[in-house]
């Protein structure tokens, strides 16, 4: 059993930034692939950035074409957590932010769907104002 619980969203100004933080419980935190999505009312949850570990080559990062270049994602093993650093922030970006993890031996590829995903923590609404 993983448990994920997120932190740091807030109320901020367009053209603002937040940092949510995802700390994980689990002894093999590294080699989780780890995922945020949001969802705003009345729209379905949509992934905005996942990473996982790809041995020599280090992490795979992948972003939402919407938040390319605005949001940027990290992990720290030692801490078992997981980042979403926003800046640039835009009043499309408010929703409620879920982070999420993939476990297993052998993960190919970081998942892009929901479905695919083992563990969910509660979620940390941003809103953004204009």
């Amino acid at each position: 059993q993983v448990q994920l619980v997120e932190s740091g969203g807030g109320l901020v100004q367009a053209g603002g930034s937040l940092r949510l933080s995802c700390a994980a419980s689990g002894r093999t935190f590294s080699s989780y692939a780890m995922g945020w999505f949001r969802q705003a009312p009345g729209k379905e949850r949509e992934f905005v950035a996942g990473i996982k570990w790809s041995g020599w080559i280090g992490d795979s990062i992948y972003y939402a074409d919407s938040v390319k270049g605005r949001f940027t994602i990290s992990r720290d093993n030692a801490k078992n957590t997981v980042y979403l650093q926003m800046n640039s922030l835009k009043a499309e970006d408010t929703a409620i932010y879920y982070c999420a993890a993939k476990t297993g031996r052998s993960i190919a590829t970081i998942p892009l769907s929901w479905l695919e995903y083992d563990y969910w923590g509660q979620g940390t609404q941003v809103t953004v104002s204009s």
